[in-house]
């Protein structure tokens, strides 16, 4: 390998020496630079199989936890099969938005929203909803969730409560217990007109705007 090095050396040399274009002479010097070094490499020992790095598993990142700004603020009505509700918050790009409806649940996280990441959650609804055909809609400065009722009647609230109209037999029982008893079986008894009007009496009560739930239809 070495002599064959050393002919090419000599021819190039040759061709060196009777070259007249610079371009030609400056590949020549190139190539003969090139050779030179091989043969220095060869004769030291320096050429033989290069060394196969060792890969190194690459370190992955560990992904920060995402804080979440709990959304409180809302508002909400009911309109046949539909309950929908209102939440303000502007700057929310609809593509950074990530929402799960469940049957008796629903979870939607806005990240991204002016450098804030924000949620809002019901971890159990007042009733069953159809996940599917529930949605969200981004306006520019609120936020508007249509939940698909599963079963026809009023909400009288957007959560369950499963002790909110729970009898209670003890002798130091609540004095309203027996009032939202009594609206219970109405509801369940009554006609539309009956639950519409125990539905806005039990929604004023809930908003304060009168402090006894049964004044709305007395």
């Amino acid at each position: 390998m070495a002599d064959e090095v050393a002919l090419d050396l000599e021819e190039l040399r040759q061709l060196q020496s009777i070259a007249k274009r610079p371009r030609i002479l400056s590949l020549l010097s190139s190539e003969i630079g090139n050779l030179e070094k091989s043969s220095k490499d060869a004769s030291s020992g320096t050429t033989s199989k290069s060394s196969t790095p060792i890969p190194v598993p690459a370190k992955v990142p560990a992904t920060p936890a995402i804080n979440y700004v709990t959304l409180g603020s809302f508002s909400w009505d009911q309109d046949g099969d539909k309950v929908k509700i209102y939440v303000s918050l502007e700057g929310v790009d609809e593509e950074k938005v990530e929402s799960s409806f469940k049957p008796t649940s629903f979870d939607i996280k806005f990240h991204d929203v002016q450098g804030k990441n924000y949620r809002y959650a019901v971890p159990k609804l007042n009733k069953e909803i159809v996940p599917e055909k529930s949605k969200m809609v981004v306006k520019p400065n609120r936020v508007i969730i249509t939940l698909i009722k599963a079963s026809k009647g009023n909400w009288l609230d957007l959560h369950h409560k499963e002790d909110k109209l729970k009898p209670n037999m003890e002798k130091d029982r609540d004095p309203m217990a027996g009032i939202m008893d009594l609206m219970k079986n109405m509801y369940e008894e009554g006609d539309e007109d009956m639950k519409r009007t125990i539905a806005k009496a039990w929604t004023d009560a809930r908003s304060g705007k009168t402090a006894d739930p049964m004044k709305g239809f007395r």
